[in-house]
């Protein structure tokens, strides 16, 4: 049986998710993305004019306007409300992807689902619902998914994973045996495809393995890099257990570049998210060079919609202009083709060095 009577718990811990991580400094700091391991070589005469560049793609069968993904952060508050609606509109203006965050207070507190709802205001984009998988070991179900879904007439269901932050969090959700199996149910049933996704701890080659066993139709590596969940719930913490849990662990996970070049090697055609850390449009071509189809990213987003619409569009022509600005500069004029080169190369190669 789902337990709604956790309604408001879940409801007060959305606001202070938002609360901290627009607030406190929550973010990595010794475990970094990987990223900054490898460098784009510099082709001086790219042969291309700057009108050339196409940054479209295509994920899970719907086409968008750039490679990226508006990671999933929130929901169920009023502010959650205002973030979410900022961020559909100007995701549809650009035709980028989105997903919400996790939609478990909406199936505790259906009064809340206007504050995920956006459809209304994006009716184009690729939309992401969310839950977390060790939900299915709570008393949540296909039922309980496909209300997630309907809710947002979404294009894919995200579960996420993440287990360490229920660690650190006193009266978390620890019970995750058994979620293979259940994951693997669902997917046979679910009208929608389903997105594998970690939280910002990344996911191993092996695990992304017995993920698409189970029948999982992306992977969302979500990596270390960015955003530490430990840390987000040692400031939030009431008592010492979880303050001390979440300074303890808030450098644990894999590297977001290392969880994608090794989920690459094992899933040549799977399609791969990259989110965990990413900030810029260097960040997001460095992430599509090394093998992903899409990026993600959550925080720049969220400071921006804290702010305002126009805020997150500057964000986005910023985006678009940094990622133009790597293919004009390494001599591709598609996503495909930064994909298919050798530009990005580990730092120290012989390949950086040369002029293009």
């Amino acid at each position: 049986m789902t337990n709604l009577n956790s309604g408001e718990e879940t409801q007060s811990r959305k606001a202070e998710h938002i609360r901290v991580c627009l607030e406190d400094d929550v973010q990595f700091r010794v475990n970094g993305t990987g990223l900054d391991r490898y460098r784009f070589t510099h082709c001086c005469l790219p042969e291309l004019d700057w009108q050339d560049i196409d940054l479209t793609t295509r994920f899970l069968g719907k086409s968008l306007g750039a490679p990226l993904l508006i990671s999933s952060m929130t929901g169920g508050t009023e502010e959650a409300k205002r973030i979410n609606s900022r961020l559909a509109v100007v995701a549809e203006e650009f035709q980028i992807a989105m997903g919400v965050g996790s939609q478990r207070v909406a199936v505790e507190k259906p009064e809340v689902g206007d504050t995920f709802a956006v459809r209304s205001l994006a009716p184009n984009i690729l939309l992401f619902a969310n839950l977390g998988a060790v939900q299915l070991n709570y008393g949540y179900g296909v039922d309980e998914c496909r209300k997630a879904v309907d809710l947002l007439e979404a294009d894919a269901l995200i579960l996420h994973l993440n287990p360490l932050q229920e660690a650190v969090q006193s009266r978390g959700d620890k019970n995750f045996r058994g979620l293979l199996d259940k994951i693997h149910e669902l997917c046979n049933v679910l009208p929608v495809p389903v997105i594998a996704k970690e939280v910002g701890n990344g996911i191993s080659a092996k695990m992304a393995q017995k993920l698409l066993e189970a029948g999982v139709g992306a992977v969302d590596v979500a990596g270390a890099g960015g955003t530490s969940w430990a840390k987000v719930e040692g400031e939030r913490a009431k008592d010492s257990r979880q303050r001390r849990l979440g300074a303890t662990f808030a450098e644990w996970g894999l590297p977001t570049a290392d969880c994608i070049t090794s989920i690459r090697a094992i899933a040549p055609s799977i399609p791969l998210i990259a989110s965990g850390g990413l900030r810029n449009g260097l960040d997001v071509a460095k992430a599509i060079a090394l093998g992903a189809d899409l990026a993600g990213l959550a925080w720049p987003f969220l400071q921006a919609a804290a702010e305002s619409e126009a805020a997150i569009q500057t964000l986005v022509e910023h985006l678009l202009a940094e990622i133009s600005t790597v293919l004009f500069c390494t001599g591709n004029a598609t996503l495909s083709e930064l994909r298919d080169s050798d530009a990005l190369q580990p730092q120290g190669s012989p390949a950086t060095t040369g002029g293009g």
